[in-house]
């Protein structure tokens, strides 16, 4: 394990999850420093997405606590979650593919609690932001076109403007690279590193063990519910453990 010092901005202690006979998460602990970009891997099935959906209240925790910034958010629903300053991605994208791009954005401004579904755009400052937004992930172009005639890898980067018009403190990103060109990966890449130099909290979940390597700081790897090891990608990568059960070849 290793001995990062800085403040968590989430934590998870001992929190088990189980549908049905299935026990997807199991004592499951984890704590996130503030400023960090962690890496969150595992085989298929090991309960990643689960945690997710635990922290960002689409599941009810069946025991232990999850807490952002010292506070119990264990029994918050998805929109108190997404106030308090949590966004989040999803591996299949949740956009409006038949409102614009801009419209697209501005139902996220509506999502904090600003005037009424649809209405107009209630300051100009609010528009200017979410254009700003669109231009820092690179479809500015594209403000006009329905979402729904964007590629898939454009709609992820919809989505992380989506979620940035909020200004949140920490996103979580469900597969980020996946099913996304190479390119755009460099591309997504670089602008989580952008964000993360103004102080933005990432932890992501991820299949692509190079973009892991290369983006994360700390790695936590999942396997039954539960945090089986953690430290820098270096460490990780080295774990035997690790090597043999979870990562085999495509990390060497």
């Amino acid at each position: 394990m290793d001995s990062d010092t800085r403040q968590s901005v989430i934590d998870i202690d001992s929190v088990s999850k189980a549908f049905g006979g299935l026990q997807a998460l199991s004592n499951c602990s984890l704590s996130i420093p503030a400023g960090s970009i962690t890496g969150l891997i595992g085989p298929n099935g090991s309960g990643k997405t689960t945690l997710f959906n635990t922290i960002t209240g689409y599941e009810r925790i069946d025991s232990g606590d999850i807490r952002f910034q010292g506070k119990s958010i264990a029994r918050a629903t998805p929109e108190k979650v997404f106030r308090l300053g949590i966004g989040r991605t999803f591996q299949l994208t949740r956009i409006f593919p038949k409102l614009t791009v801009l419209e697209n954005m501005h139902v996220a401004v509506q999502r904090q609690g600003k005037g009424h579904l649809f209405s107009s755009w209630s300051a100009a400052h609010e528009q200017q932001k979410a254009l700003e937004l669109l231009n820092f992930v690179g479809i500015a172009q594209h403000k006009d076109l329905p979402a729904g005639n964007l590629s898939y890898g454009q709609r992820k980067l919809l989505e992380f403007a989506f979620i940035l018009i909020a200004d949140p403190q920490i996103i979580l990103l469900d597969e980020p690279a996946g099913g996304v060109n190479p390119t755009m990966i460099l591309y997504l890449a670089d602008r989580i590193r952008e964000l993360h130099q103004r102080g933005l909290t990432f932890l992501l979940v991820e299949h692509n063990m190079e973009f892991v390597m290369s983006l994360c700081q700390r790695v936590a790897v999942m396997h039954r519910g539960s945090i089986i090891a953690q430290g820098s990608p270096e460490e990780v990568r080295n774990n035997p453990l690790v090597l043999d059960a979870y990562l085999g070849e495509g990390v060497q």
